[in-house]
């Protein structure tokens, strides 16, 4: 499960179905050796299938949404332009909960 803001949103149509894919943004803090925050960002790629448990509408998913979303990690592996092999992890929505613009103040994850 993830929860963060959404970066970027595209909604295309394979195969007669519609998907959204979308960029979200998490942020974990905590404290090094010294005491001193620590804040670790981490991009994620996510897939949102029409017809899954979408709360709203694949449309709706826009950049700057505070979202929830719950699936899968998939690793998939391609060839750049440049001949190098790249490995990247996607998610698989099988949940997407967009949260209500109350929620837009949440403060990121901490263990300290």
């Amino acid at each position: 499960m993830l929860r963060g803001v959404v970066g970027r949103a595209d909604v295309n149509s394979v195969n007669g179905s519609h998907v959204c894919n979308f960029s979200v943004v998490t942020e974990y803090s905590t404290r090094d050796k010294e005491g001193n925050p620590v804040t670790d960002v981490a991009w994620f790629n996510v897939a949102a299938w029409e017809g899954r448990e979408l709360i709203g509408d694949v449309y709706e998913i826009q950049k700057g949404m505070w979202i929830e979303v719950t699936g899968r990690v998939r690793m998939r592996r391609y060839v750049t332009q440049e001949n190098e092999e790249r490995t990247v992890m996607d998610v698989i929505a099988r949940k997407v909960k967009i949260l209500p613009r109350e929620e837009d103040q949440m403060q990121p994850q901490r263990d300290y």
